[in-house]
């Protein structure tokens, strides 16, 4: 079958639709603020994929189908990060009402000085992410506990966020069960290990900067909320039943991670142990959940389902602590979805519009000296990263456009595999509309633009890439192949 020949756009066209997503953006999220989460980002980035498909088709004279079938093949490829998604939601919902969230902020503000809670933060979500290789189970597991800790304490949403992504993202982008380290290592033809070592060389330096950064933030905090935080733990007492065994639950968890158990079937048998947990610790917030006037099982059946889907809120005693403890469970998670969806049609009608193409091309003609290649390779992964909204398809591409040009030119393959995840896994979070900021928003129930001023591990480590290519330190060049 004859394949089908289309004219590809100009640079300045195929910046059309990345302008109209970027202003109209600016302008639905200026006037919706958190809520344009709700419908309004989606409208816009079908709109813009709309202009997509009109350049396709009136310009390059692509059939529809073709389109069609890219923007498809783009939403498939999210399909289990869609599933694990609406599990995280479960299992959000499910640890906090069985108690296990609740008995991590319990002990922790009585174990973490505020002085010292943020460097802490990002250090413990740091050690679990490399452990278990996973920045959004991190965040969805520990760092939501940690979250609820920092909100006790007096501590703002963005620097709290900030901190657990920053650590999140730490482990996420050097330990070798990260399936981004894996995919950055193996696009770019480089062994695994190979390139785990020579990430150290921007990665310490930009952790080292970040936890400075959180001590000093500490260090200057004024903890009075003393008083608020007693408050805050006797009413977590007298709400739920605080138990130390509760946190067998979290062990297991990360145990089957680390035994490398699928994610998805990790998460909801995780969030099935905390269910049943809440039926057993917790029966009569089970019962309150349920709306039911009388104590059973049928209260206790629903309010065990009510926990995983729906939205649920526990009456504390405290305005604060009652916002901190409700859940919105699997439903809670589908404006993300449906926003997932959107984006990835987007980054479909690009692709097939040969837009993508022509606007990265426009990166590879910078490349001059070691410097503007790092930088070339860092702004096209930062570029595919906000056009694609998905890391995995940003690591791809960036590897697989820049691999030919790195060995013509003499420059050894992990220079290319790290500077593909100091550009795109670690900025993947900070991007509204991307898989990551979209779910991590969601998770920690912070907006994208609130966290990222104080996400400095992840504003770091792209700055860290292309000033060590600089200075030229252990970056090496071979004879250029032709």
């Amino acid at each position: 079958m004859k394949e089908q020949s289309f004219k590809e756009p100009p640079f300045l066209l195929s910046l059309l639709p990345v302008l109209v997503l970027v202003v109209l953006l600016f302008v639905t999220i200026r006037i919706f603020g958190a809520d344009a989460l709700s419908g309004g980002n989606q409208i816009i980035l079908l709109t813009a994929s709309a202009v997509c498909c009109m350049i396709a088709i009136f310009y390059s004279k692509i059939k529809w189908a073709v389109i069609e079938n890219t923007i498809a093949g783009n939403i498939f490829g999210v399909t289990p990060a869609i599933f694990i998604l609406l599990i995280i939601g479960a299992l959000s919902g499910t640890w906090m009402i069985s108690g296990i969230v609740p008995t991590f902020i319990y002990y922790g503000i009585q174990i973490i000085h505020p002085s010292f809670y943020l460097v802490s933060t990002c250090i413990i979500c740091a050690v679990v992410s490399v452990m278990i290789g996973s920045s959004w189970t991190t965040i969805a597991t520990i760092g939501v506990a940690l979250l609820g800790i920092g909100q006790v304490q007096g501590f703002s949403p963005g620097w709290i966020a900030g901190a657990i992504i920053s650590g999140a993202y730490f482990g996420d982008k050097i330990s070798p069960l990260s399936d981004t380290t894996i995919l950055a290592s193996s696009v770019t033809d480089t062994p695994l290990f190979t390139h785990i070592r020579y990430m150290m060389i921007t990665t310490i330096p930009s952790m080292i900067i970040t936890l400075i950064i959180f001590t000093i933030a500490g260090l200057s905090y004024n903890a009075t909320a003393t008083e608020q935080i007693t408050l805050y733990t006797e009413s977590l007492k007298q709400t739920f039943n605080i138990s130390a065994w509760l946190l067998i639950i979290p062990a297991v968890t990360f145990f089957m991670i680390i035994k490398k158990v699928p994610a998805i079937i990790t998460l909801f048998a995780s969030a099935m142990m905390a269910g049943i947990a809440a039926v057993i610790a917790q029966p009569h917030l089970l019962h309150e959940i349920s709306g039911l006037e009388t104590s059973g099982i049928a209260s206790q059946f629903k309010g065990f389902l009510m926990i995983f889907y729906g939205s649920t809120s526990v009456e504390t005693g405290s305005a604060e602590l009652n916002s901190l403890v409700s859940t919105n469970g699997m439903a809670g998670m589908m404006n993300t979805v449906w926003l997932i969806i959107c984006a990835m049609a987007f980054g479909g009608a690009m692709t097939a519009g040969g837009m993508l193409k022509s606007i990265t091309s426009a990166f590879i003609h910078l490349v001059k000296r070691t410097v503007t290649m790092v930088a070339s390779t860092v702004g096209c992964g930062f570029f595919l990263t906000l056009t694609t909204a998905d890391q995995y398809i940003a690591i791809v591409l960036t590897g697989n456009m820049f691999k030919d040009i790195y060995k013509k030119q003499g420059y050894e393959s992990r220079l290319l595999s790290r500077t593909t995840e100091d550009a795109v896994t670690v900025i993947s979070p900070l991007v509204p509309w991307n898989t990551c900021g979209m779910t991590q928003a969601t998770i920690l129930g912070v907006p994208t633009f609130v966290y990222l001023p104080y996400c400095f591990f992840n504003l770091i480590s792209p700055l860290m890439s292309i000033t060590i290519s600089a200075i030229g330190y252990k970056i090496f060049k071979t004879k250029p192949r032709d």
